[in-house]
């Protein structure tokens, strides 16, 4: 008896000291510098506090942090995506050809070429210009060796031609998607968007942007693409030794974070200013890192649109935060430059895009001019008609208790109809992350963060919403197009690990 009282003892010590050294090894890896990305228990307590200016400093929570690294390689001139040309056209209709293709890319000065996917070329794609009021007609051709869609992303289509994980185009295969473009001037983007397999084939390249142009607009912004209207596709990517971008070997499941920032493909870019102003398309194309963008000199820009389109009142601002698949126009003023001088955009310490201003500036556009939209006025009734929990960690995430099940319609709602949603990022043992929210096929407006009301036309219409933990979001919209559509998580790992929903208009 008495030496099953000591084996009793024996074991309770144990379990005592086992306990003891997790919790304490719990409280080192809480208490992390947040800047890492890993959460301080300060920060898991107060994180409704912070600002959406604070996004950049490392919100990934669960241990997923990696840190960018300032590239040493020799500053190369910003690439500058091609438009792509129409197959033929005429006064109603366009038609073009998209290819998701393998290939291989020049990242560096010196070392081999890394392997790399793209659209009709080796890395990202054209830009493809949808004008409003055309019919559009693009003939999608999978020249990979595995299954893919094709994604547009932020485009009010029926979800016939949305390009979701339904509708796979299979290695060798090609189909034909055709929409109107029935939707105001804005900055899109596609990318492919099969099951599993959607943050490693972005990774690898896939993504290409969509301009919605209208020729009946008035607004006084700068449009001469690739001078002063410029694309800032923004990317991290983790290298290896010999120069590839091997997915598996940099993935994880709570998010995919690269050390090596990549912008429009061009790691360590300059830009050359010849104009007094300057108009910035941002696109968060990372799997999963947050961006929180400034100037070097602390001075302002001015935002002119967010996902959906124009604001109705351009903003000041000094920082612009951006979670994986939003995007943002902007305008930084450089009237005052003299040539010879330089400003760079940073995330925290590492430069992500330099100016070199030249010897002669050409007339900007110094009055920016926008109008309001009738689905940018304000609202009055915010009672949510749904609520959707946001929740989870890895491969275990989920939306409202569930993971994503493509024989289940969660949601079903009438077209047409004025939907009112709550999204609720339920803060999990780790202390939650941001989750950016994305919903298919509809552009929506900001009413409510964790109750308080949000002037939702100085970030105008939105179809992706940084959610951070423990905030309550409200979000309204009217679904104008038929069928089956996604919403979901825009951290590609989460997505892919089934943190989506399918909701059907009728």
């Amino acid at each position: 008896m008495d030496d099953m009282k000591k084996m009793s003892l024996l074991i309770a010590l144990s379990m005592i000291v086992i306990l003891l050294i997790g919790g304490i090894s719990a409280y080192f890896f809480m208490t992390r510098n947040p800047m890492t990305g890993n959460r301080s228990m300060g920060s898991m307590m107060d994180s409704k506090n912070h600002s959406m200016m604070d996004m950049g400093k490392g919100e990934m929570g669960h241990g997923t942090a990696v840190d960018l690294e300032q590239s040493n390689e020799v500053t190369k001139p910003l690439k500058i995506p091609q438009m792509l040309k129409p197959d033929h056209q005429d006064q109603q209709n366009v038609h073009y050809t998209v290819l998701a293709q393998e290939g291989e890319t020049s990242f560096f000065s010196k070392g081999s070429q890394t392997k790399t996917f793209g659209y009709n070329g080796n890395y990202l794609g054209p830009v493809i210009q949808l004008e409003k009021g055309k019919t559009v007609t693009i003939r999608t051709v999978n020249r990979l060796s595995e299954p893919t869609t094709f994604h547009w992303h932020g485009l009010v289509v029926p979800s016939s031609v949305d390009g979701g994980p339904h509708q796979l185009v299979q290695a060798g295969e090609q189909k034909e998607v055709t929409f109107k473009v029935q939707q105001d001037e804005a900055t899109l983007w596609f990318h492919p968007h099969p099951m599993g397999e959607t943050a490693a084939q972005v990774y690898k390249g896939l993504a290409g942007l969509m301009y919605v142009t209208d020729s009946s607009s008035t607004f006084s912004v700068p449009k001469a693409y690739g001078k002063n209207d410029i694309p800032v596709i923004l990317q991290d990517r983790t290298f290896q030794k010999d120069h590839q971008l091997k997915y598996k070997e940099s993935e994880n499941p709570d998010g995919t974070l690269g050390k090596t920032l990549v912008v429009n493909g061009t790691i360590h870019p300059y830009f050359d200013v010849k104009y007094d102003q300057i108009r910035l398309r941002f696109v968060n194309g990372s799997n999963a890192r947050n961006y929180s963008i400034k100037l070097s000199d602390g001075s302002t820009f001015t935002q002119i649109a967010g996902d959906g389109g124009y604001v109705s009142k351009a903003q000041k601002k000094t920082n612009l935060a951006l979670s994986p698949g939003e995007r943002a126009e902007v305008l930084i003023d450089f009237s005052h430059k003299k040539p010879g001088e330089s400003l760079s955009l940073k995330q925290g310490n590492i430069d992500i895009l330099t100016f070199r201003v030249k010897e002669k500036q050409k007339t900007g556009v110094n009055n920016v001019q926008l109008k309001k939209t009738r689905e940018n006025e304000q609202t009055t009734d915010t009672k949510a008609d749904r609520k959707f929990v946001l929740f989870g960690m890895g491969k275990h995430v989920e939306i409202n208790g569930k993971k994503f099940d493509e024989k289940r319609v969660d949601v079903r709602v009438k077209q047409n109809a004025i939907e009112t949603w709550e999204i609720y990022n339920k803060k999990d043992m780790m202390g939650g992350m941001i989750h950016p929210f994305h919903i298919h096929g509809v552009q929506f407006k900001v009413l409510e963060r964790d109750g308080k009301r949000v002037n939702h036309q100085k970030d105008g219409l939105k179809d992706t919403i940084a959610v951070r933990p423990g905030e309550h979001v409200k979000i309204q919209m009217t679904f104008k197009e038929k069928g089956l559509f996604m919403y979901h998580c825009h951290i590609l790992e989460h997505e892919d690990n089934g943190m989506m929903g399918q909701l059907e208009v009728n």
